[in-house]
């Protein structure tokens, strides 16, 4: 089973990825570490995306996808996997559409993890680091000193200051949000996925949407 994951920064894709992953049986597969593999191993794709990468360039969905689909080819993901962070735009949903075609495969669901702009600018403001060890804290005030650091300051980064929290949702609404209705055009099934509450509910809740008692998987 092939499942991807969808929501706002923040909504705890990130967090549930592995309780799913564990769930199915399948592994996860995340842009970012599919990548690096690639470079380390110095595949043929990776060495491309070396190339963009040392001149400063993004590199391209292309090739990105083709990385993916061949960790996806591989032994390990042929029981399927959940991928996270690997689709973002239409563009990278077509690309991806095409690989699983092409590998023989089938896209099993889309799970969409739901919750309001609000909670979500609380959650990530709310992130504070130490600014000796960059060990990250919650439930405190910017300025506090750390708790477990004697020379430390907690900080939040500024890419958790609320109105760049902001921006980052706006971005997700416009790029990232359309892909969902290219999905649903193309019969994809969807499903949307409350993910306000504890970590084992959320979990079930998204087992439930996939047809797998979660109250027994995340037990």
């Amino acid at each position: 089973m092939v499942i991807v994951l969808f929501g706002k920064p923040g909504a705890g894709k990130g967090t549930q990825a592995p309780r799913l992953a564990e769930a199915l049986g399948v592994p996860i597969l995340a842009t970012g570490d599919v990548l690096r593999a690639a470079l380390r191993e110095g595949t043929p794709l990776g060495l491309e995306a070396k190339s963009y990468m040392e001149r400063g360039a993004l590199v391209p969905d292309a090739v990105i996808l083709g990385i993916v689909k061949e960790t996806l080819g591989t032994e390990q993901f042929a029981r399927g996997a959940v991928l996270d962070g690997v689709v973002r735009t239409v563009p990278q949903a077509e690309g991806l559409e095409r690989a699983l075609g092409e590998l023989g495969r089938t896209l099993g669901a889309v799970l969409v993890f739901e919750i309001d702009d609000a909670e979500i600018v609380q959650r990530i403001s709310g992130r504070l680091v130490c600014d000796k060890t960059q060990q990250p804290f919650t439930g405190y005030e910017p300025g506090a000193k750390c708790p477990e650091c004697p020379d430390g300051t907690l900080v939040r980064r500024k890419d958790d200051e609320p109105e760049a929290v902001r921006t980052r949702l706006d971005v997700y609404r416009a790029q990232t949000f359309p892909v969902l209705d290219w999905y649903r055009a193309h019969g994809a099934t969807v499903r949307t996925i409350d993910a306000v509450g504890d970590v084992e509910e959320v979990t079930a809740r998204a087992l439930g949407a996939l047809g797998i008692d979660g109250r027994q998987s995340a037990a």
